[in-house]
């Protein structure tokens, strides 16, 4: 009985294999030319946007600004905070009184973006008070 459990098993392992591989010969040609049905591969009037999503972007605008005043906060952090500004300068500043230039170096440029994160984040915060006046003024960007 064992014997038989075996050559059954294989019959189905090798029938799998089977679908697997004609369905992949099916798809191969139809992927070839394209699948959209335009040989000339010209994109189609489903490929292109229908609005600029600004419902969308509105809708998402709460949690955007959370994300970014909550990584402000964890970058503009004292040196307890980890992530923060101070913190990874801090950790410059012992690798240099420790003698370790390599790691000095590494920590130094992951300084430098760090603040430009920063920045960045700054610039966002701005960008998005606009995004959120326009919200406010265009119906959550319902429509005209």
């Amino acid at each position: 009985m064992p014997a038989n459990r075996v050559s059954v098993s294989r019959k189905a392992a090798a029938l799998g294999a089977l679908a697997i591989a004609g369905s992949l010969l099916a798809a191969v040609p139809a992927h070839a030319d394209g699948g959209g049905g335009s040989p000339s591969g010209a994109p189609t009037a489903a490929a292109t946007p229908k609005s600029d999503g600004a419902k969308n972007i509105c809708k998402r605008l709460p949690k955007t600004e959370e994300r970014v005043t909550k990584a402000l906060n964890r970058l503009n952090g004292d040196a307890t905070v980890v992530g923060s500004v101070a913190r990874l300068q801090q950790r410059v500043t012992e690798a240099k009184a420790a003698g370790h230039a390599e790691i000095e170096t590494y920590l130094t440029n992951r300084l430098t973006a760090r603040k430009a994160l920063v920045t960045t984040l700054q610039a966002r915060q701005g960008d998005l008070k606009a995004v959120e006046t326009w919200c406010a003024a265009h119906n959550e960007g319902a429509g005209k």
